[in-house]
């Protein structure tokens, strides 16, 4: 019964095998089939015995069938297997036969001849057979796509599902009709058999998508077989409406009153069974065309009931009749698109050989966009952007809101990130990002389930990280910090997840910056201890020093041009107007060497630190008195600044020899010590007595400057002016002396 150890059949496939080869071999040789003018019957036979769905047997590196939901159970048939392929086939004879001879029996047999009756018996074992095999066939659950293996499972799904409508179809209804005294209500439960025509309508729904069959062809076949088969059945219907009379009154049916040239129908039930059958079709088929003549003329109540049904349900059969047959010559349907897009895949997959393995997870992909219609692109691309932007809120907002890597940023930031996501599916088995990718992309799970694992020292054997659910986010480290992607990250199940490109996310960043740092800050929060994650936290802190110093950057840039509003907005969604860039150089420093007044009172109502020195030891009040800009000096100070320089005395001995009387002025008007001194213990007023320079020797003298230090030599600044001789100076130090000594 077909019955295969699972273990055997895991050894089929592997991750992104697609499953048989042989059929993916089939399959990507279609361009080789296509080439042919007119292909044989052979082999179009041979392509519908080796049709079936894509294959997806995919195993897991524990061993485990996708979606196997126990190791224990021993015996299951996969249904993507050729031997359950084989069955299928077998069982679809059987169930066309089924439901062309069910109406037949009904109509023309009250009580099947021997031979006939074997048959049905034959017949009837066969989905006995096929109801047993349910049950150990696997599959895909709806939401996951995982393949269910578990016969409890199994069971409960096809007990749910066909069974009692397949077990009463089983049921020998002739011989039951026969043993209770031939009651006409039990024949009427022969009509459970046309449920078999589900199978039919799967077969021809496969042959659709099956890019190796002509579409037009198999949409003409369907086309007729529906047809041909409602006339069938009505033909059938027809007859056995006009048995319902007792032989005495047959004149009062359609059939007993019918006269065709000189031939009548009279006594119809001892006319040979062929010839019954075709007058029977071909009424029907006429009455359907409506051609005006030779349609069926109702003789009794129950034929004009019957009749208006049948005309009611044509009308709405040449309707679905002539809408299909538009959609073959617009090529508008849905299928086709898929078709015609899966052609042009695989041919290029041919061109590029891409491989095997590549290929058959390219179209299943393809599939899954297909079976899935997740095209909210396209749906929505009509609608306003305005209401696009509220649905993609709605949708996704929820989802964003929970993933750990966000929390604790600003709603509008939450919003954008919501706008900008793009929604996406992937099958089991599926790899998303590969370990080493440098991964442009960040991607938020709204359902299913996925896998992260790396791989050892040795590079063979992978280690299992962690699973993923929903409202995980997977990429985040190599997409923040452009560093290679540690983990590989696969589908377990059925996965919906919401896709960011990085451009995107920088955008977002550039208005709502202060929630990057958040990010950052949560990515390292959310990273357990061991070797390769401490690894990646050293790679998460060289990318948030890197992160504020260009965001120093942007602001001493904002600074340097004057744009004050930019600096506003910067400060106000958060940045810190304090962060200083490489050479410890902050917005206020730029802003009072610029001599920018409304730039620094911005920076100084926002509380930023007046006195903070750069890497050269200047600070802002420095750099305001540097440039001469006294009303930004006057705010600095009245803000609490000092003119604190680390090196004063030698400062000030530059400035003199400089003979910058104006610098001088300043920084001896904002408090600096006139009598620091430099490394030779010189003063400023030792650099001006010994430079002749009476007019800022007068200045220094006038803020306070002292007459007797000495310098490492013994000198004083009176020592310095009698050795230059200059009698103006030296008096001016002697009347300064005598002051200071009183």
């Amino acid at each position: 019964m077909m019955m295969m150890i699972q273990g055997r059949e895991r050894t089929r496939g592997g991750v992104g095998n697609g499953g048989d080869g042989s059929d993916e071999e089939e399959e990507l040789e279609v361009e080789k089939f296509r080439g042919e003018s007119k292909p044989s019957w052979k082999r179009l036979f041979g392509l519908l015995r080796m049709e079936s769905s894509i294959r997806d047997g995919i195993v897991f590196r524990d061993g485990s069938s996708l979606g196997q939901s126990s190791v224990s159970d021993a015996y299951i048939i996969r249904p993507d297997s050729w031997r359950y392929t084989v069955w299928v086939h077998f069982i679809l004879i059987w169930a066309v036969y089924s439901s062309f001879f069910t109406p037949l029996e009904f109509g023309f047999f009250r009580g099947l001849p021997e031979n006939l009756f074997l048959l049905d018996i034959a017949g009837q074992i066969a989905f006995l057979i096929d109801i047993v095999v349910h049950f150990f066939v696997a599959y895909r659950a709806t939401h996951s796509y995982r393949l269910v293996s578990s016969h409890k499972l199994i069971a409960i799904r096809y007990l749910k599902s066909r069974f009692l409508v397949d077990f009463l179809g089983c049921l020998p209804w002739d011989a039951i009709f026969k043993v209770s005294g031939r009651k006409e209500a039990v024949r009427y439960m022969l009509w459970i058999r046309l449920s078999r025509a589900k199978r039919v309508t799967e077969f021809f729904e496969r042959l659709e998508k099956d890019i190796r069959i002509n579409y037009l062809f198999t949409r003409i076949v369907k086309l007729l077989v529906v047809e041909l088969y409602c006339t069938h059945t009505a033909a059938c219907i027809f007859y056995y409406l006009a048995t319902t009379m007792p032989p005495s009154q047959e004149g009062y049916t359609w059939i007993g009153s019918l006269q065709m040239g000189d031939y009548r129908y009279t006594h119809f039930r001892e006319i040979d069974l062929w010839k019954r059958y075709i007058t029977s079709l071909y009424f029907a088929i006429v009455t359907m065309a409506t051609v005006g003549y030779g349609e069926i003329h109702a003789v009794n109540v129950r034929e004009m009931i019957f009749v208006m049904v049948y005309v009611s349900f044509d009308m709405i059969l040449g309707a679905y009749l002539l809408g299909n047959m538009t959609a073959l010559i617009v090529k508008g349907s849905k299928t086709e698109k898929f078709r015609d897009r899966m052609t042009d895949l695989i041919k290029y997959m041919n061109r590029n050989n891409l491989g095997k393995g590549m290929s058959n997870e390219i179209k299943r992909h393809l599939r899954l966009q297909y079976d899935r219609s997740y095209t909210e692109t396209s749906v929505l691309q009509e609608i306003p952007a305005s209401i696009r932007t509220k649905i993609s809120q709605k949708l996704y907002e929820p989802y964003i809101k929970e993933v750990s890597l966000f929390k604790g940023c600003s709603l509008g930031f939450i919003k954008q990130i919501a706008i900008r996501v793009h929604e996406e599916y992937f099958l089991p088995g599926e790899v998303i990002i590969e370990q080493g990718h440098v991964a442009d992309q960040l991607y938020v799970v709204c359902h299913g389930e996925l896998e992260e694992f790396g791989r050892g020292e040795n590079d063979r054997a992978e280690e299992f990280i962690k699973r993923l659910q929903t409202y995980s986010s997977f990429g985040e480290v190599s997409f923040l910090c452009n560093t290679p992607q540690p983990y590989t990250i696969r589908v377990r199940e059925l996965c919906r997840v919401l896709r960011l490109d990085k451009q995107s996310f920088t955008e977002i960043l550039d208005i709502y910056f202060s929630d990057g740092r958040i990010i950052l800050n949560n990515l390292l929060e959310g990273k357990d201890a061991n070797l390769r994650n401490e690894l990646l936290e050293s790679d998460v802190i060289l990318y948030i020093e890197k992160s504020e110093s260009e965001l120093a950057m942007r602001l001493n840039c904002a600074a340097f041009d004057g744009d004050y509003y930019r600096l506003k907005r910067l400060i106000e969604t958060g940045a810190d107007p304090n962060k200083a860039d490489y050479d410890r150089r902050s917005p206020l420093h730029v802003a009072a060497s610029k001599g920018d007044g409304d730039i620094s009172q911005l920076l100084i109502e926002h509380g930023v630190d007046v006195n903070i020195s750069d890497k050269f030891g200047n600070t802002p009040l420095l750099e305001a008195v540097k440039g001469g800009h006294d009303e930004v000096a006057s705010l600095l100070v009245k803000a609490g600044a000092s003119l604190a320089i680390d090196d004063a005395g030698g400062f000030l001995c530059t400035t003199v020899v400089k003979r910058d009387l104006n610098l001088l002025k300043r920084v001896l008007a904002n408090g600096i010590n006139p009598n620091a001194k430099n490394f030779d213990y010189r003063t400023p007023l030792h650099i001006a007595a010994s430079e002749d320079l009476h007019s800022i020797a007068s200045l220094l003298i006038e803020a306070g400057a002292s007459v007797f230090p000495k310098d490492r030599w013994g000198n004083t600044p009176l020592d310095e002016a009698r050795i230059g001789g200059n009698k103006d100076l030296i008096k001016l130090l002697e009347v300064a002396r005598a002051s200071q000594i009183g």
